[in-house]
């Protein structure tokens, strides 16, 4: 069907419900009375809870306000209505012999639960000590053609949930709390960031090269340039070269996109907070991750103590660091330095009912022990430091022991939410270890790091020593939301199509 035919198709009753249908009769019995059903511009003078706070002050005085309708209680000559706006509700009353002529009976058999209005009406108390506004004037701003699911309760049926957000924001003020809420902790740490002096900027969503992380890319095409392109797994080689060119201290957050599975703690689209500092270093990485969370903590939800899913937790800096060797030793009884080869770690592994992949070096057997058997265990905040340097890529390897690096990985409630570098800024190191990542490909690793000759030119021109952070920010929201979903805190969550 084209775009005509769809225009020219009527409505039929056997595409609507029977309540949907009534609802149209009464969008055609507004228009014959000449009243547009879908408003224009309308001026408030205040929001629902600006007139419940300031009572007082407004008792008796005429106010204009405009929001859903989210309950009708029409009795004769007489109705009751509550009216929600983003700031929260406010009761309505309605007398047909205070409302210009008509206007009664136009709310009473036009107007349904979901429809939008402005209202001006006098502040007032009912005898049951309710503020209200009594309406002297309403106008019909948007006609709801769809009914609203039982708003006492919310979405109960998770996928309508999160397909259908814009109904959830409108009968779960739960869900609207939290949205907002995550609106507040993102602006919480800009504050904080930038009170240190960094300077939020923007890099390229599109790259030439997959890097930055160990992550399988979303694939595009470009047609004028004639090649692929690939969505952004991470910023961080563009934020590194942003030092090299002088910009000391700089931070992004915007979306990864990573072509993996979903879950509750994974969305193929993310949002990433990459920050780095010249001349600082993992020490200065953990300062500013364990003071930004807790200070962001405090200030949106006046606590650094708080609940998530029964677990209490507690933010207050400073944080325990624990090195990744020590970790595995001290929750899963295992002392990996005893395990020199690959297949001394691949027996211990499988021995604790771990599925090894053939062909997998000790480094990265090790990284499985602590996936399985330790990340789980770390419930409040919790630095893993020292990693293999295999899994480190473009971290600065540790001079007391060339086998590790200067990296860690922050973990509460048993999930990664950070992780940091003291950079490696060496540009023939990072050459060598950009060959071996192109080595681990060449064997079937999809997420091993590609070959990014544009950035190694860069750190030949000279990067500074520096920390880099990167903090996942949909996780960080659950956390402080205590939401046990990433779905919860996404208001747009990627769905398989609708059956």
């Amino acid at each position: 069907m084209d775009i005509d035919e769809m225009r020219s198709e009527e409505v039929t009753a056997e595409d609507l419900n029977e309540m949907m249908l009534f609802r149209r009769k009464k969008l055609a019995d507004l228009r014959s009375k000449g009243i547009d059903p879908y408003g224009e511009k309308y001026l408030r003078t205040h929001h629902a809870q600006q007139i419940i706070d300031n009572f007082v002050e407004l008792e008796e005085k005429q106010v204009s306000v405009a929001g859903r309708l989210l309950s009708l209680r029409k009795q004769g000559k007489a109705s009751f209505a509550n009216l929600a706006d983003l700031s929260g509700k406010i009761q309505l009353y309605l007398k047909a012999d205070r409302l210009p002529e008509g206007a009664y009976d136009t709310f009473v058999h036009s107007l349904d639960i979901g429809d939008i209005v402005g209202v001006i009406g006098r502040v007032f108390r009912t005898k049951r000590g309710e503020i209200s506004l009594d309406v002297k004037e309403f106008t019909v701003l948007s006609k709801s053609l769809r009914p609203l699911p039982e708003k006492w309760h919310g979405l109960k049926d998770i996928e309508t949930k999160y397909r259908q957000r814009y109904v959830d924001l409108i009968v779960t003020p739960e869900s609207k709390d939290l949205f907002i809420k995550r609106s507040k902790i993102v602006k919480g740490i800009r504050k904080f960031l930038e009170g240190r002096d960094f300077l939020e900027v923007e890099t390229p969503m599109l790259h030439p090269i997959a890097g930055g992380a160990a992550a399988r890319p979303f694939i595009t095409y470009h047609n004028a340039l004639n090649m692929n392109l690939y969505l952004r797994i991470a910023p961080e080689l563009y934020l590194k070269r942003l030092l090299v060119g002088g910009l000391e201290k700089v931070y992004e957050i915007n979306r990864n996109f990573r072509n993996e599975g979903i879950s509750t703690r994974h969305n193929p689209e993310f949002t990433m907070l990459e920050l780095y500092e010249a001349y600082s270093d993992l020490d200065g990485m953990m300062e500013i991750t364990e003071n930004m969370i807790s200070q962001v903590a405090l200030e949106v939800l006046g606590t650094t103590k708080i609940n998530y899913q029964g677990e209490e937790i507690d933010l207050t800096p400073p944080w325990k660091r624990i090195t990744m060797i020590d970790a595995i030793k001290e929750y899963a009884g295992i002392d990996t330095e005893l395990l020199t080869t690959a297949e001394e770690a691949r027996a211990v592994a499988e021995k604790h009912g771990i599925k090894v992949e053939p062909g997998l070096e000790r480094a990265y057997i090790i990284n499985e022990m602590f996936e399985e058997l330790v990340e789980h265990k770390l419930i409040q905040p919790t630095f893993i430091t020292d990693y293999p340097i295999e899994l480190s890529p473009l971290s600065k390897m540790k001079k007391d022991n060339p086998n590790l690096t200067y990296r860690f990985e922050l973990y509460i409630v048993g999930r990664e939410l950070a992780n940091a570098y003291s950079e490696l800024n060496d540009p023939l190191d990072q050459r060598e270890r950009f060959i071996k990542q192109m080595e681990q490909r060449e064997k079937g690793d999809e997420e091993a790091q590609m070959m990014d000759e544009d950035f190694l030119r860069a750190l030949e021109y000279g990067m500074p020593p520096a920390g880099g952070l990167g903090i996942g920010i949909d996780r960080l929201i659950m956390l402080l939301t205590d939401a046990p979903s990433i779905r919860d805190v996404l208001l747009f969550p990627h769905m398989r199509p609708e059956k």
